[in-house]
């Protein structure tokens, strides 16, 4: 049978998703966890992998048993061994032809930036920071040019793989919650370190470094040397990965970011 989970983590204290010997990663943890509940080796795929430092509210992972627990049993027993950063918050079976990664139509990322004088405390890790007054306005309104489908090499990081750059962007906006600045960005799939490398142009935008339309130019140049830093992991979230409605997965839709700014 196929079991489909969904797992949230905080990614400060893993070496990202993807299992890497020597490192602790959040697919080792979480693979270790499930094959103690299984009493036998279980592999899983995930909707998308994040680096170091980045955090899911949702991530999205199937595996293959013939191993039969109850849905809740695989969830339960994962948890008992999980470390405390990481839960599994649902299991579902699924048909055999799901897939976590290719059956997904779209992911769902958020960029919290706390944009105060004084840097975190509390949540330290878990948002990014800039000292520097943000125009919400302006950074809205420049991120617009990236919707659509594009060319999204200015924004990639040099070493990703993906052989096309071009991505489908559903929507992107910025607003602000009192000393929080939100970036939220829906696509059909994202490059590697697609999402921190907006956050960092929309950000010298937002400072007034930069003008409004250069958003426009870093994306129409597909130079990645054309744009700005790359922003920190930490406020970075992987907040939902959508599937068609026949997958009946119990999703959340990304409500609930686990804590009040």
């Amino acid at each position: 049978m196929k079991i489909a989970l969904g797992v949230e983590y905080n990614g400060t204290h893993f070496k990202g998703w993807e299992s890497q010997p020597g490192h602790r990663t959040v697919q080792a943890c979480l693979e270790k966890a499930l094959s103690k509940v299984a009493n036998t080796a279980i592999k899983v795929i995930a909707a998308g992998r994040t680096d170091t430092g980045v955090h899911a509210m949702e991530q999205v992972v199937h595996f293959d048993t013939e191993v039969s627990r109850e849905t809740h049993g695989w969830m339960l027993g994962a948890n008992s061994s999980l470390p405390k950063d990481i839960a599994v918050h649902w299991a579902q079976g699924v048909s055999d032809d799901f897939h976590a990664r290719f059956s997904a139509v779209a992911r769902r990322y958020r960029y919290l930036i706390l944009n105060r004088r004084a840097r975190p405390g509390v949540l330290s890790g878990n948002v990014s920071w800039c000292p520097l007054p943000l125009d919400v306005e302006r950074m809205h309104g420049a991120a617009q040019a990236l919707l659509g489908e594009q060319d999204f090499n200015a924004y990639r990081a040099t070493a990703c793989q993906s052989p096309s750059a071009r991505r489908r962007m559903n929507s992107i906006s910025v607003t602000r919650d009192r000393d929080t600045v939100i970036i939220e960005v829906e696509a059909n799939a994202f490059l590697h370190h697609m999402v921190r490398n907006i956050a960092g142009v929309l950000i010298a935008i937002g400072t007034g470094a930069r003008s409004p339309s250069w958003a426009a130019e870093v994306l129409a140049s597909k130079d990645r040397r054309q744009g700005g830093i790359t922003a920190s992991p930490d406020g970075l979230y992987l907040v939902e990965a959508k599937y068609p409605a026949s997958a009946q997965l119990p999703q959340r839709g990304g409500a609930g970011l686990g804590f009040q700014l």
